[in-house]
């Protein structure tokens, strides 16, 4: 007598394999990726004193308020050659004025300014190309008007990564720390996309750089044609630019606590989400490989819980489905904790284990409203 398999049976058959499988894929992105960020060692806390000539360029546009606050933090760096060059983009506040006066105090600065043309649009890219094209050094350490250097050795702590055989080098741009919770959703937000690119640069698979901390070869940039191949797309002068360029040869990472910087983050959910609408527009023309990587991680989690509320709703091994959410968890959290501890953030740990969820919903969300109803590109 043929033996009749349930249907409960098949869903069994297949949910178990799926959970496990998922399980291994999640902890090799942790165990094998995001670890590298909690363990990995600079080359000592001790700077050296390095001597390679430095071109730092800012792209502004209406940041009279910024330029104030953060520009003096750049343009007192204690490094011994460096240049800061502020491309005034269009500005229509009191950011000339500033400018002219800062000017006066400060040797290091050079400002170029770009006038309102009615007959012409553009975007960051043409100021950054503008910028670095009007920089004397090879060296250039790109960071924005809304960010402050967490330390006076920020350039020293980039440049001990310079050499012949670097050409990239990704430093980490995190938020400033307030009060509420939209403020720790950004910051946790840009700690995993930090753990992510660093993690993979690590293992030797660089695909993008955040433009509030980067640093590249003017070399580099023009031998690549700049932004030419994309620079229709008002986003991706950060992402697009190293996802094309960086390779496991050429490309350094630098996140020693003196290296980092911190930004202003948007104050209200509605612009972060306009903000991250414009971000997500340049991951369709990243390589593939580059997908394939981003897209296994998502796609991991959303089969790995997937699998397991199904096993709970139908009563299926759960001790086997908590066992797993419980391991998984556990390192989750045990190396988040550590890449916090290296990227000098704090108090944004069990967020997430809600961002595990809530991620998923919120980019699928904004890559829709990207498609049915796409907005006009701001600068940046």
């Amino acid at each position: 007598m043929r033996e009749i398999i349930s249907n409960s049976t098949v869903y069994e058959l297949i949910l178990v394999p799926v959970l496990i499988a998922t399980l291994i894929i999640q902890l090799y992105y942790y165990l094998g990726i995001y670890l590298k960020v909690a363990l990995h060692k600079n080359i000592g806390e001790d700077l050296p004193t390095p001597c390679i000539p430095i071109s730092v360029v800012i792209c502004a546009r209406d940041e009279e308020a910024n330029l104030e606050s953060f520009l003096p933090y750049v343009l007192e760096q204690d490094y011994p050659d460096f240049e800061v060059i502020v491309v005034n983009d269009c500005s229509s506040d009191n950011s000339s004025y500033t400018l002219d006066r800062m000017l006066k105090k400060y040797p290091n600065l050079r400002v170029t300014t770009i006038k309102q043309d009615e007959k012409f649009t553009h975007n960051k890219k043409l100021a950054l190309t503008v910028g670095i094209k009007a920089a004397k050094n090879e060296w250039l350490v790109l960071t924005d008007a809304d960010c402050r250097p967490d330390s006076s050795k920020w350039l020293a702590s980039m440049a001990t990564n310079f050499s012949e055989n670097s050409e990239v080098v990704l430093g980490y741009g995190g938020f400033f720390e307030e009060r509420g919770f939209l403020n720790r959703i950004i910051r946790f937000d840009g700690l995993f996309i930090a753990m992510q690119y660093l993690g993979f640069a690590l293992i030797g698979r660089p695909y993008i750089g955040v433009g509030r901390n980067l640093a590249y070869k003017k070399d580099l940039f023009f031998r690549n044609k700049g932004f030419a191949s994309h620079a229709h797309i008002h986003s991706g002068d950060d992402d697009l630019f190293i996802n094309a360029v960086a390779k496991r040869t050429n490309t350094k990472v630098e996140f020693r606590i003196d290296s980092h910087t911190r930004t202003t983050p948007r104050n209200s959910y509605n612009k972060w989400e306009i903000q991250k609408r414009r971000h997500i527009t340049t991951s369709s023309r990243y390589r593939l490989s580059t997908k394939i990587i981003l897209g296994g991680e998502i796609l991991s989690r959303i089969f790995f819980f997937g699998s397991a509320i199904a096993l709970i709703a139908m009563l299926y091994y759960p001790w086997i489905v908590a066992s797993s959410i419980l391991l998984r968890w556990i390192v989750q959290l045990s190396i988040i904790k550590g890449v916090m501890n290296r990227l000098s953030e704090r108090k944004i740990l069990l967020l997430s284990l809600f961002y595990d969820f809530y991620s998923l919903f919120f980019y699928a969300r904004l890559s829709l409203l990207n498609v049915i109803n796409p907005r006009k590109a701001s600068w940046r």
